[in-house]
C-alpha cells in the first residue's frame, strides 16, 4: 500500500499545479460523513466534495440504484437513443421546483455546463445578449462561467479575455457595508451608462453565494430583481448548484423567497456524487432553443440519472430538509458560544445546513484570511475537513453531509470548537 507522501510525489510529477489540492492525504474509502485515507487514518468530512454529498458517501439506496442501472446499460447518449429514466427525473424536478407554472428540465454533466446552457436558453428566448451577475459570485470555470464569476483570484487570473456583454453589480453584504439599495442603484447605473435594459437577457444570482462566503441574498433584493425583470422583460436565473437539494432546509433555496425564478441551474448534490447537472425553467422559455441546440455526449448519463432518482427518494424518506435545519441549529449554537471567546469571529450566517463563519482582525476589523487558514489546518490535523471561501478567503463554510450521525456531528463540533479557540 502506497503512503500519502508517495502518492503526493507521484501527483506532483503527473498532474499540473493548476489543479489545487487542499488535503494532504489520499482517500481509500468513505462512508456517510467519514473518510479513511490510504494509511488508515479517519477524517470527518465537513466538505462533502464541495456540497456534492448531502446524502453522504455511499448511501446504500443510491449505490443499489447505480448497480441496478449498471446491469442494464451505461451509455447510449440520450440524444441518440433516449431512456425513460431521464424523462422520469425531469418530471420529478418539474413537480418539485417552486412555482405553479408549467416547467421543463434538461440535464447536463457539470454545474458550469448548466450555467452555460441557462445563458444560451435565456438568449434564445429573449433575443438579447446581455447578462448581469454579482460581485463575489461563482458560476464555473468555463469561459462563460469565469466571465460571470465575481472573484478574480484564482478563478479568472491570466485567463481572459472573457465573453462580452457580461456586467457585474455589488452583492448586498451588510458586514462589508453593501446594502440592497447599493446593489439596485448599481443596476440602474448600468442601465444608464452601460447597457439598455432591453438588451439584457438575464440576471443570474445565487440565493446564497457559495465561493462568495455563504452570504444570503436578502428578501428585498429578490423581490426587487423580480420586479426589474418583469418591467424590462429580463429573465431571472437562480443558480442553485450549491444551495439545492435540502442544503438550506428547503429542497431549493428559492423556496425561502416569495418570488420565483424563470430558470434554475442545479448540480452538485443532485446525483449523490455522480456528475449530473440540469436546468429547469418555464416551459415556453425552455422550448426556445431549436432541436440540437442543447445537449452533450454525456449529458444526463443513465448512471447519474439513476442515482439522482434515488437521491430524491432519500431526501424525502429521511426528512433531510428538516434534518438540515436541526444540524444547522446545533452548529450555529456552538459557534455562538465560541464567539464570546474568539474576537476574530465577525459573523455567523447562513440558512439551514448551509452555514459559514467569517473572520476579521479584532483590532482593525479587516478581513483575516490567516486566521481562517489556521483554523482549517488545526482542524485537519485533528481529523476534520473544512473548506474556506469568501472574496478575501477569510470565511470557513460548513458542508457536512446532512445524513451525518448525531455522534459524529458531536465529535466534529468538539474538534471545531478546539480549532477556533486554538
Amino acid at each position: 500500500m502506497s503512503s500519502n507522501l508517495e502518492w503526493k510525489a507521484r501527483k506532483d510529477k503527473a498532474t499540473p499545479r493548476g489543479v489545487g489540492v487542499m488535503a494532504n492525504f489520499y482517500a481509500a474509502r468513505a462512508e456517510n460523513a467519514e473518510i479513511w485515507d490510504v494509511e488508515g487514518k479517519r477524517y470527518i468530512d465537513f466538505a462533502a466534495g464541495i456540497a456534492v454529498l448531502n446524502t453522504g458517501h455511499c448511501h446504500p439506496k443510491i449505490i443499489a440504484a447505480i448497480i441496478d442501472q449498471l446491469q442494464h446499460f451505461t451509455h447510449t447518449c440520450y440524444q441518440v437513443v433516449p431512456y425513460g429514466s431521464y424523462v422520469a427525473l425531469a418530471e420529478k424536478i418539474n413537480c418539485l421546483m417552486p412555482g405553479i407554472h408549467a416547467k421543463k428540465t434538461t440535464f447536463f454533466s457539470t454545474g458550469a455546463e448548466a450555467v452555460e446552457n441557462a445563458i444560451k436558453i435565456a438568449r434564445a428566448a429573449t433575443g438579447r445578449p446581455g447578462v448581469i451577475a454579482f460581485s463575489g459570485a461563482f458560476h464555473g470555470r468555463t469561459m462563460m462561467g469565469m466571465a460571470l464569476t465575481g472573484k478574480v483570484d484564482p478563478y479568472k487570473l491570466h485567463y481572459g479575455p472573457f465573453p462580452g456583454e457580461i456586467y457585474h453589480v455589488p452583492f448586498p453584504n451588510a458586514l462589508h457595508g453593501v446594502s440592497v439599495d447599493d446593489a439596485l442603484d448599481a443596476i440602474q447605473v448600468l442601465f444608464k451608462a452601460s447597457i439598455d435594459p432591453k438588451r439584457v437577457a438575464a440576471i443570474i444570482i445565487e440565493p446564497i453565494q457559495g465561493e462568495g462566503g455563504f452570504v444570503v441574498a436578502p428578501q428585498a433584493l429578490m423581490r426587487a430583481l423580480r420586479a426589474i425583470c418583469d418591467l424590462h422583460g429580463i429573465l431571472l436565473i437562480a443558480d442553485e448548484i450549491q444551495t439545492g437539494f435540502a442544503r438550506t432546509g428547503k429542497l431549493f433555496a428559492m423556496e425561502h423567497y416569495d418570488v420565483q425564478a424563470d430558470l434554475t441551474t442545479m448540480a452538485k448534490s443532485l446525483a449523490g456524487g455522480l456528475p449530473l447537472s440540469g436546468v429547469c425553467g418555464r416551459a415556453e422559455i425552455m422550448d426556445a432553443p431549436s432541436p440540437g441546440g442543447l445537449g452533450g455526449t454525456y449529458a444526463g448519463n443513465p448512471l447519474a440519472i439513476a442515482s439522482a432518482l434515488a437521491v430524491l427518494e432519500v431526501i424525502a424518506e429521511e426528512n433531510l430538509c428538516e434534518r438540515a435545519n436541526t444540524l444547522g441549529q446545533r452548529l450555529a449554537t456552538r459557534l455562538q458560544l465560541v464567539q464570546k471567546d474568539v474576537p476574530q469571529i465577525a459573523e455567523i450566517r447562513g440558512l439551514g445546513g448551509m452555514l459559514a463563519v467569517e473572520f476579521r482582525h479584532a483590532d482593525t476589523g479587516k478581513p483575516n484570511p490567516e486566521f481562517a487558514k489556521k483554523v482549517q489546518a488545526h482542524a485537519l490535523a485533528q481529523g476534520l475537513l473544512l473548506l474556506t471561501c469568501g472574496v478575501y478567503g477569510n470565511v470557513i463554510r460548513f458542508l457536512f453531509p446532512i445524513t451525518i450521525s448525531d455522534a459524529v456531528m458531536s465529535e466534529a463540533l468538539d474538534i471545531l470548537d478546539a480549532a477556533l479557540r486554538a
